[in-house]
């Protein structure tokens, strides 16, 4: 991928217009699961991958999901309310692809020494990039990717 050339700016100077019409710019993403079983989903994202629980939705008390935090990163998990089936599939056709400049493979062994079980090891890709896969618990599909 070619570097972007930056032009310095000058004190006072205006950005360049905006093309028109102006097209989608996003600040962020964040994924939202349905579990089957919020419990065993918070325990998989904790103790398995290391991400840390952050705000928690209840409804009369009842936790019904909470927001899983992993550095900038957020995922959402609330309880399935089944109200489209219990033995529906989940995360087919989809996978996300979470980068990370932390040592893939001693992320990787710790992910197996806490008991997770990887779909693909960590392996180089020709295009360049280290990464390994795994599922979560409802079939929501990872891919872990080593960048700079």
């Amino acid at each position: 991928m070619a570097a972007k050339k930056t032009a310095a700016k000058k004190p006072g100077a205006r950005p360049p217009a905006r093309r028109q019409p102006e097209t989608l710019r996003l600040r962020e993403i964040t994924p939202s699961f349905t579990a089957s079983d919020l419990q065993r989903s918070i325990a998989f994202y904790r103790d398995v991958l290391g991400f840390v629980v952050g705000e928690e939705w209840r409804e009369n008390g009842e936790l019904q999901g909470c927001e899983m935090r992993a550095g900038s990163v957020a995922f959402f998990i609330s309880q399935d309310d089944f109200a489209k089936g219990r033995d529906r599939q989940k995360g087919i056709g989809s996978r996300l692809r979470c980068t990370t400049a932390q040592d893939l493979d001693r992320f990787a062994a710790e992910v197996k020494a806490r008991g997770g079980t990887l779909d693909q090891e960590p392996m180089d890709m020709p295009w360049g990039e280290r990464q390994f896969m795994i599922t979560d618990p409802d079939g929501f599909k990872l891919t872990f990717v080593q960048v700079g």
